[in-house]
């Protein structure tokens, strides 16, 4: 569920003159230009299509100018400020909201979220806009905006995109560059040793500490905050009602928002779903089950593919059991090539690759990697391993992400839960890769140390609305399980759902058919024109002689 993203926040001008200038006008603008409905077209900027933002190095933490004092009873207001420096420039509008870090304690400081304002492309936009909730927690929304353009989700309206608390380009920014560095040391090691979890936690620790010495209240940077600070962003712009869309984290974001604050939204769509009534670490395991069994469905469905890689489900049992007694050690350059660096292979290591949904090993790509592996030829699964050595300091808050994991996932489940759903989710394979979450290991160690109180309460609870929403899950997708969505939407009644063959994590911008559905969708909330779905078939998978 974990997402990345950009740069830091800096002096580039955007395509529409001055940043600063452009932002004054932000909220007198929507009050304005939204009731006559009338406006010039925009230029866009295009991007090519990839999973995750475009990366580049930032500032740690650390460098972030620190959050004013804020007195009690602060409301929520608008600054306009400059865009940040990215690499692909914001075709739009900028600035600041300001809001209380923690609306529960008297005298909380002031934080600062950055936001984008991009306009259409049409010469006649709807009045509504489209807001994002990126994914992770923690990843980068101002990473996404180029994925979003590309996608077409300002043809029709405006597209906001507000980074969440403690995000990159906020105000505080809680990336943990301790975590990151302890990372890129971590593709040497085995995965699921005690020694590695250890050092896990310590670089945790270390981030937390110096968090909190920052002055961060990290209880604050919670699912029902960040949803009052979307709430907040809507009135301090003026705005009557807007479409909300997110993606994976985003998904149980705009659930959230969508319960506890529901005046303004016209609509709501949810891609790579997370229910926020269902997502705890045991919940991992049944979305890797999901999506690598889909994979080799879709294999056994290719006649060319059955022959070459046939009984896929047994071949990965036994590499993850052959890995996890006899870790590989190579020595290998990154993808892309570069200075070689030590890898580790072991059972662990292998399940994770796969449930990164194509970020490190391509979905097609996914049976002949495997096959190569039992041949002894594990170098395509060394090479992605190895990509995790060069990580961006400093882009991904990993303060957030562990602030909401620790909350609202991990509790109420024990470390024998998710070894026990691990064992429902794939029988055989050795316990002590299943004793750890996909892509979260160690992390009731982890939580130990970050020490945050339990939030599920209040958090753990469906969304029931009769709000117009789209719902849409990629086959392939083994960090959010596709039958996740068809679950989320038995409580919202008037929900679209829609599962698209062949695609993984985060769905709108791989498949021009979801970018499709979803540009309808925001047309027509009640009827979205889905037809192109029946259409969409898994692309070929790799072949090697």
């Amino acid at each position: 569920m974990a997402e990345q993203g950009i740069g830091p926040e800096g002096r580039r001008r955007s395509a529409y003159g001055p940043a600063g200038r452009a932002g004054t006008r932000a909220r007198h603008r929507y009050a304005a230009r939204h009731a006559a409905h009338t406006r010039t077209a925009a230029a866009l900027a295009a991007a090519g299509l990839a999973l995750l933002g475009a990366i580049a190095p930032t500032p740690s933490s650390a460098a972030t100018p620190p959050a004013p004092e804020s007195p009690s009873g602060t409301r929520a207001r608008f600054v306009p400020g400059p865009c940040p420096d990215v690499p692909d420039p914001i075709p739009g509008e900028c600035g600041f909201l300001e809001v209380p870090e923690n609306r529960a304690r008297h005298g909380s400081r002031t934080i600062r979220l950055t936001v984008a304002i991009i306009p259409a492309a049409s010469a006649s936009p709807a009045p509504d806009p489209v807001v994002f909730m990126e994914g992770g927690p923690g990843g980068d929304a101002i990473g996404a905006i180029p994925f979003l353009i590309a996608s077409g989700v300002n043809a029709d309206r405006d597209l906001i995109v507000m980074t969440q608390r403690g995000g990159l380009h906020s105000q505080p920014n809680l990336a943990c560059p301790e975590i990151d560095r302890f990372n890129a040391t971590a593709v040497g090691l085995p995965y699921d040793a005690p020694s590695t979890g250890a050092g896990l936690v310590r670089a945790a620790k270390e981030c937390r500490d110096r968090l909190t010495a920052e002055g961060a209240d990290l209880p604050a940077y919670n699912t029902t905050e960040n949803a009052a600070d979307f709430a907040a962003l809507r009135k301090a712009l003026g705005i009557k009602k807007w479409n909300v869309y997110g993606y994976s984290y985003g998904t149980d974001l705009g659930l959230t928002y969508l319960r506890r604050h529901p005046q303004g939204i016209r609509s709501l769509a949810i891609d790579s779903v997370v229910p926020p009534q269902i997502v705890s670490l045991p919940w991992a395991w049944d979305s890797a089950q999901e999506g690598i069994n889909a994979i080799f469905a879709a294999c056994a469905a290719q006649p060319a593919c059955n022959s070459r890689y046939p009984h896929l489900s047994r071949t990965l049992t036994e590499q993850v059991r052959r890995l996890e007694a006899n870790p590989l050690t190579l020595t290998v350059p990154p993808p892309g090539g570069g200075t070689p660096v030590k890898v580790v292979l072991d059972g662990g290591t292998l399940v994770n690759l796969l449930v990164t949904d194509g970020q490190l090993v391509p979905s097609a790509d996914v049976p002949a990697a495997l096959y190569e592996l039992a041949a002894g030829n594990p170098e395509r699964l060394a090479q992605a391993q190895a990509a995790g050595a060069t990580p961006a300091i400093g882009e991904f808050a990993h303060g957030l992400t562990h602030s909401v994991a620790c909350a609202e996932w991990a509790p109420g489940f024990t470390e024998r839960d998710v070894l026990e759903a691990g064992r429902r989710a794939f029988p055989g394979w050795p316990d002590t890769v299943l004793a750890h979450a996909p892509q979260l290991p160690f992390e009731h160690d982890l939580c130990r140390a970050w020490n945050v109180p339990d939030r599920t309460a209040v958090q753990r609870v469906a969304t029931r609305s009769k709000v117009p929403t789209l719902i849409v899950s990629g086959t392939f997708d083994a960090k959010t399980g596709a039958s996740w969505g068809p679950f989320t939407g038995r409580t919202l009644p008037r929900s679209t759902s829609v599962l698209i063959p062949g695609i993984g994590h985060w769905v709108v911008p791989q498949e021009t058919c979801a970018a499709s559905v979803l540009r309808s969708f925001l047309k027509r909330p009640t009827s979205p024109d889905t037809g192109c779905v029946a259409g969409v078939v898994p692309k070929p998978f790799t072949i090697i002689p």
